[in-house]
């Protein structure tokens, strides 16, 4: 692509948004903005497309949206008329131009003969999910860029079980767009679209089925004290879709909550973080405010498009900001024990992570009878072993979850859902308080019975003009030239995913890794030290996660020390 005579055609299309125009004419002259904005197309792979946004074929824009709708309409379409008639579920957030891109992406797949439910406001990610298998959908589209800054938005793509869509139908969905012009695809008015019956607004029917669902899951909690059941609960949703359900989640549990009300608010610029990340502190700084003035027992965030969840709490005059992999391991603890108790725990449970994340939920897996399967990171891993455990009848299905503060309980989606985590985190922390401990003390319960461990996973921005490309050769370096020892730490198995190797480098021994393939390198050091690299797939960064376990916190944080300064300096 000549990025520089696209720039041109871009900027003198007579119909095009007067913003995006604006924008191009602010750029002219700028050579590294114009490739980057036109050197290639934002790449539409499992999670569908995210970017910044503003006018070019590598920014998320009306067009760009169109062309990914029209790639996904095509495939759609080519399974047939059933398919289409049973048509897409389409959701959004809280971001800037989220309403404008869901409906751009309506109006596509009508034009294609598609039905379309639309949200009629913004709604929860999981929400999407419930919806897509409820209504007996095709497959859904979410408008949202989950918990990256405000000048992101993003295109998740959804098949018809409620996950993200496979590799192979991506490729598919790419291959189509490649062959249309994003400027000259055709959509319909929203007004044709009502009266021919391909569009039809959802809202509070589904909204009460999802929440009916999300609260089944809750666990048989007995003889709980009234200071337990009014476990005091500060909450922030940071702008985003959990600003009703999530509430209403607690109110139904009984529990004494109190709202960050500056952040209850929807809003596309997040006034008040720097990122709706729950996984940064900087965002609980309003909900600790909160939090000391009422006495609160903990703070609970979600993300923008609610499928994560992050939580902090008072311990003394100290504050905890639990890691996703502790609150995974204390769930995983919670759940197992608190069904044991009632004699409802199934007999073949089994819980679904990832091989990025801690290694301590397995340990109390392996201690309690429990399964233990590790897939690959994304939850439509996981939501492929949960249809698997239905088609096999091998395993029921227990819990799920990922180190970046997913989890799901539950067979009535398949992605990571806030509200229901969010409910089972008050649970767990009432059934705490009923023993007298917080989290905090139940996590130092957990590390002394199966031993310490400590996870970090850093994200080394890669600056390039052409980021892409540079992070395929950084992984590409790494891959063709495996070292056996890094400053003294001796290598002894590596794994590469996108090969399907394993390679055993004390014996020379090889074996597959059975899982799909993926762009991950996995390095087992000697003392049982576990990195993983692999590029992000929505961000110019590649994502390292240290796994390190010891006999102490002490040594658990040296060792992530140790390597983050290793490989810090490998990826320079």
């Amino acid at each position: 692509m000549d990025y520089r005579a696209e720039y041109e055609r871009w900027l003198k299309f007579y119909e095009l948004d007067g913003r995006l125009k604006a924008d191009l004419i602010a750029v002219h002259g700028n050579d590294d903005e114009i490739r980057s904005r036109f050197g290639c197309d934002l790449t539409f792979g499992t999670a569908g497309l995210r970017g910044l946004m503003g006018a070019g074929t590598n920014r998320m824009n009306i067009y760009t949206v169109r062309r990914a709708s029209k790639g996904f309409g095509n495939y759609i379409v080519s399974l047939g008329k059933e398919a289409m008639d049973r048509g897409i579920v389409i959701a959004y957030d809280c971001r800037n131009n989220g309403t404008k891109f869901a409906m751009e992406t309506a109006l596509t797949m009508c034009a294609l003969g598609i039905h379309v439910r639309l949200f009629d406001a913004l709604r929860p990610t999981p929400e999407l999910s419930f919806a897509i298998r409820d209504f007996g959908a095709i497959g859904g589209v979410n408008i949202t860029a989950s918990h990256n800054p405000k000048e992101y938005n993003g295109y998740k793509a959804y098949f018809e079980d409620g996950a993200q869509i496979s590799g192979d139908q991506a490729d598919y969905i790419f291959a189509e767009m490649q062959k249309v012009d994003p400027l000259t695809i055709d959509t319909i008015s929203e007004a044709e679209a009502l009266e021919k019956g391909l569009l039809e607004y959802i809202g509070a029917e589904t909204d009460e089925k999802y929440l009916k669902r999300v609260l089944a899951e809750q666990l048989p909690l007995r003889d709980l004290s009234p200071e337990a059941k009014k476990l005091s609960i500060v909450y922030t949703p940071f702008h985003g879709t959990g600003h009703k359900l999530v509430p209403a989640i607690f109110e139904a549990l009984g529990a004494n909550v109190y709202y960050v009300e500056e952040q209850m608010k929807p809003d596309g610029d997040f006034p008040t973080v720097k990122s709706p990340n729950p996984e940064e502190k900087e965002g609980f700084a309003l909900g600790l405010k909160v939090a000391r003035k009422v006495g609160a027992d903990l703070i609970i965030a979600t993300d923008p498009d609610a499928d994560r969840v992050g939580v902090a709490a008072l311990n003394g005059d100290s504050v905890v900001y639990f890691t996703g992999n502790q609150i995974a391991a204390l769930l995983v603890d919670f759940m197992i024990r608190v069904q044991k108790e009632a004699g409802t725990l199934s007999s073949h449970p089994a819980v679904v992570s990832t091989i990025v994340s801690s290694k301590l939920p397995k340990k109390i897996c392996e201690e309690n009878g429990v399964a233990y399967f590790e897939v690959l990171t994304g939850f439509k891993y996981i939501g492929e072993m949960m249809e698997r455990f239905k088609d096999e009848g091998s395993h029921e299905y227990l819990f799920g979850f990922e180190e970046s503060y997913g989890y799901l309980k539950g067979d009535y989606a398949r992605d990571k859902d806030a509200p229901v985590a969010s409910m089972l985190i008050a649970q767990m922390a009432m059934y705490y308080k009923n023993k007298n401990k917080n989290l905090a003390q139940a996590l130092e319960i957990l590390y002394k019975t199966y031993g310490y461990t400590e996870e970090k996973t850093v994200s080394f921005k890669i600056e390039a003009v052409m980021p892409q490309q540079r992070m395929d050769e950084i992984m590409s370096d790494l891959r063709n030239n495996v070292p056996t020892s890094m400053e003294g730490k001796k290598v002894v198995e590596f794994r590469d995913y996108k090969t399907h190797k394993i390679k055993d480098l004390v014996t020379g021994a090889q074996s597959e890794t059975g899982l799909p393939t993926s762009d991950v390198l996995y390095f087992v050091f000697e003392d049982g030290t576990n990195v993983v690299v692999r590029p992000s797939g929505t961000e110019p960064k590649i994502k390292v996660y240290f796994l390190t376990q010891g006999e102490n916190r002490f040594d658990c944080h040296s060792k992530v020390e140790v390597y983050e300064n290793i490989f810090a300096k490998l990826l320079k």
